[in-house]
């Protein structure tokens, strides 16, 4: 997305009140930053890739996703606009999930897809540890001299 249309699509969505920003996710690469809440932003249309798309980040981190729209490569501004104005983020279902928390409920249009929290990686067996370095060369440093 070039910068003046992404600029065109921030009024637009400012015009709708949605707290939307133009972001400059690299060199001549423009998208849409919403606010959604504290700390918490959805980036639109950011990889270039045709289609609209969202990241949604809590303080850096991704934590959710809005899946591709079918045929947005071909939407005008005002569908896009609408698009986006009309997204759902559940907030609640945004983060880590704690036990014995009900699954959101399913909604209409475009919805945040949560990420499922990563379980760290744990060893099936004992640690097994390299050995020094000094051991792995040999004595090569004791030798005698003649």
């Amino acid at each position: 997305m070039d910068s003046e249309r992404a600029t065109r699509l921030v009024s637009d969505l400012r015009a709708r009140r949605v707290m939307a920003h133009v972001a400059e996710t690299g060199v001549y690469q423009f998208g849409i930053r919403v606010v959604i809440d504290n700390n918490i932003e959805a980036l639109w249309d950011t990889d270039g890739a045709p289609g609209l798309d969202a990241e949604v980040l809590s303080d850096g981190v991704l934590v959710g996703f809005v899946p591709h729209i079918a045929g947005s490569e071909d939407f005008t501004d005002q569908q896009l606009v609408d698009a986006i104005a009309a997204t759902r983020y559940p907030t609640e279902g945004l983060g880590s999930p704690s036990a014995g928390e009900p699954a959101p409920e399913a909604q209409d249009g475009p919805a945040a897809v949560p990420l499922a929290p990563a379980s760290p990686a744990r060893p099936s067996g004992p640690a097994r540890h390299a050995a020094p370095k000094r051991a792995r060369l040999g004595r090569w440093w004791h030798r005698s001299r003649p």
